[in-house]
């Protein structure tokens, strides 16, 4: 059986760029979601947080929908990123939320994790706002993912959706060399560069883990 990670924000606030904080935490359906499409293609996942917390689910993400039960029970038991290997799994998920932009964006333990998998050939998937996660992937020489076509949280859509984030995650991908392909605002746009998968918003959730589950 295939085994994938999926690294869940801990964050519950982002600092933003008026110094504000705002509340998030990670986005349910794309949590749900992808759990549900890679466990019914026969995949084992487990659910990762730095430090092993219980993360917090965005409270915006759980209007007009029913995945505030399933976000729980998906999330209720996760293990600690920082002891994870990754010769015990073969993808790693990044799912969305804001959070990421607060701490999966700085994890230097997830840094470690992307660039192995990188290296081993192993799939890296991350979708919305969890490209904010391969950041972590980055230092002052070098960007694990630097030249690989990517899709991310657009600029656009996070103009749309109105908050005054404190950085623009597509704009740092960028500037390390990753290429952006942006579809329209609020499409299904998944991009596959190789073993990189990248789904850009909230509508590109399923459409996103099915790619995973080709690959593996």
């Amino acid at each position: 059986m295939k085994k994938v990670l999926m690294v869940v924000t801990g964050a519950n606030e982002l600092k933003l760029a008026d110094g504000t904080s705002h509340p998030t935490g990670f986005w349910a359906e794309e949590v749900v979601e992808s759990h549900r499409v890679l466990t019914e293609g026969g995949v084992e996942v487990t659910v990762a947080t730095p430090g092993g917390v219980i993360p917090t689910v965005d409270a915006g993400s759980l209007q007009g929908n029913d995945f505030a039960g399933p976000a729980a029970a998906v999330t209720a038991h996760p293990v600690d990123l920082g002891t994870v290997d990754a010769a015990d799994f073969d993808a790693l998920y990044l799912p969305g939320g804001h959070g990421p932009m607060a701490d999966l964006a700085f994890d230097a333990g997830l840094g470690r994790l992307l660039t192995e998998f990188s290296t081993t050939d192993k799939v890296v998937a991350a979708l919305c706002h969890g490209p904010a996660g391969l950041l972590a992937a980055a230092d002052s020489d070098s960007f694990v993912f630097a030249g690989k076509r990517m899709a991310v949280f657009s600029d656009e859509e996070e103009r749309q959706g109105g908050l005054d984030v404190p950085y623009s995650v597509e704009g740092r991908l960028r500037e390390l060399g990753a290429e952006i392909v942006s579809g329209p605002a609020w499409s299904s746009t998944v991009v596959t560069d190789g073993r990189v998968v990248t789904g850009q918003n909230p509508q590109s959730t399923v459409a996103t883990a099915q790619a995973v589950l080709a690959l593996l």
